[in-house]
């Protein structure tokens, strides 16, 4: 079971590598977006990229799940699940993006944007260019390729930051002559709003892997065979309610916001404005979701072709309580720390919200330990309960932000968002037992969780002006967790290997 262990949390590793050393740089734009851009531009970015998240699910509709299920189905092969599940998205994607491009102006005045018809031409070809590259990359994961999915991955993230430091930073400094060469495109760059530049970086940064994925589609024939396709639809249409239901559990709020904030709420400001906040201060949570995402890449191939083995259960309730020992820690880190990472957002402006960010630290674990009790019902074909418990968490996420939100803003989002995925884990685990039994460690990942929890309130009652002191006893409260988990398990399985 160790050298399991070990092969997943090195995948995990090489994985996370695009994901955490991608991201952790893509997070350096945060200070850049909150020094440049007022929150209301910020609140502007916010509500496009949610609906991007929304309609990703959409352009997928649950084919890398089905491309790895069918993958080790009988009578098929891995090849045939790649061109069957590649050909399909292919038709759909180019029907998709037609649409929103020719529909983008009424779509941009329905999103009060009438006169950026642009963004809504940018955001589909963002979409297509996600989901074109989308089961190339799951095809690597497939194949244990880490290594080569990182580095494009990576080299996707580096191009766009690199794009919106050189848009919103280097050229508004810069001068060129009008007979130059490149005046004409730094003239049209100069002329986009900031939110154009930050989509059009977007989409070049997803753009450049594409050809370096030729090569994974090796062995690829466009086909729609009729009877296997109906198969694998069957399969991933109830992943793709549940996709959908679980966006409206992660982005609905901040879409809400924009419309259920009553005027003047915050004294002074705009919904777009409280928007920006938010979406600058759930940035802060990022460091959860990285190492959530991280784990869903190795996961995901990993659950399903070790479910045969006779151990299977014993392995994944292990695989959960290190995930949520590992997760509690960046839990406690951001949070008790949370004044100085709060200093990432560059005008004081954003930092009206940190105090929401523990909650939606935690929110993110429970979704990480949902994630981790999903694999039930993906691998007894059971994927309609997913569906039926993300519309529960959806049903949960729009009743808490229609009730809370009047009355305490963004706190209310960030308490639904709590609620919703505890309620959707606690819900999980208990069908989970009854149709996939799995041994997980409740009393001892509760345990870990109340800890934490309590480590980060004590945090509050730890304040001086002096720094360095206070950055001292903020890190013995942290350190005192690893002692804990020290004392609790890796001395035991220590005393049992001697």
């Amino acid at each position: 079971m160790s050298n399991l262990l070990k092969k997943l949390a090195g995948q995990t590793a090489l994985y996370g590598l695009s994901s955490v050393v991608g991201r952790a740089a893509n997070f350096l734009l945060v200070p850049i977006y909150t020094a440049i851009l007022h929150p209301g531009a910020f609140g502007v970015i916010t509500e496009l990229y949610a609906y991007v998240a929304f309609l990703n699910i959409v352009y997928l509709y649950g084919l890398e799940t089905g491309y790895f299920r069918f993958a080790k189905k009988e009578g098929l092969n891995e090849k045939d699940s790649f061109s069957i599940s590649f050909s399909s998205l292919l038709v759909s994607t180019c029907f998709f993006t037609l649409v929103f491009i020719l529909l983008s102006k009424p779509l941009a005045g329905l999103l009060l944007y009438q006169d950026h018809s642009e963004y809504i031409i940018l955001l589909a070809l963002i979409l297509a260019t996600d989901s074109l590259s989308a089961l190339p990359f799951a095809r690597l994961r497939w194949k244990q390729k880490p290594a080569l999915f990182a580095s494009l991955k990576l080299l996707s993230i580096f191009v766009n930051i690199g794009l919106n430091l050189l848009f919103l930073w280097v050229l508004p400094m810069i001068s060129i002559p009008p007979d130059h060469i490149a005046a004409p495109l730094v003239d049209f760059l100069r002329s986009q709003d900031e939110v154009s530049k930050i989509l059009l970086a977007n989409l070049i940064g997803n753009i450049v892997p594409i050809p370096f994925l030729f090569s994974v589609m090796k062995g690829f024939a466009f086909t729609l065979r009729k009877g296997i396709r109906q198969e694998l639809l069957s399969y991933c249409i109830p992943l793709l309610w549940m996709g959908l239901a679980g966006m409206v559990n992660e982005v609905m709020d901040r879409i809400l916001l924009k419309y259920l904030l009553p005027d003047n709420f915050y004294p002074g400001q705009t919904s777009l404005y409280a928007v920006g906040v938010y979406g600058a201060c759930y940035k802060l949570s990022m460091f959860m979701t990285l190492a959530i995402q991280s784990f869903r890449y190795a996961a995901d191939p990993f659950f399903f072709s070790k479910a045969a083995d006779k151990n299977a259960p014993e392995v994944f309730a292990k695989v959960m309580t290190w995930f949520v020992i590992s997760c509690l820690f960046i839990f406690l880190l951001v949070s008790i720390f949370l004044p100085y990472f709060g200093l990432l957002l560059r005008s004081p402006a954003y930092r009206e919200g940190l105090y929401i960010v523990p909650y939606l630290l935690l929110a993110n674990l429970f979704l990480g330990i949902y994630y981790n009790l999903s694999m039930w019902y993906k691998l007894t074909d059971k994927t309609i309960f997913g569906t039926y418990l993300s519309i529960t968490g959806a049903v949960i996420t729009l009743m808490g932000n229609l009730l809370l939100i009047p009355f305490i803003g963004y706190f209310g989002s960030a308490l639904t968002t709590l609620a919703c995925y505890m309620i959707m884990a606690c819900l999980s685990w208990y069908f989970g037992q009854k149709h996939y039994p799995i041994p997980y460690q409740v009393g001892k990942i509760l345990l870990y969780i109340s800890l934490s929890v309590g480590l980060v309130i004590g945090s509050t009652f730890l304040h001086t002006d002096n720094t360095l002191l206070d950055l001292a006893m903020k890190g013995l409260l942290l350190l005192s967790y690893p002692v804990f988990i020290y004392l609790l398990e890796i001395k035991k399985i220590s005393s049992k290997l001697s």
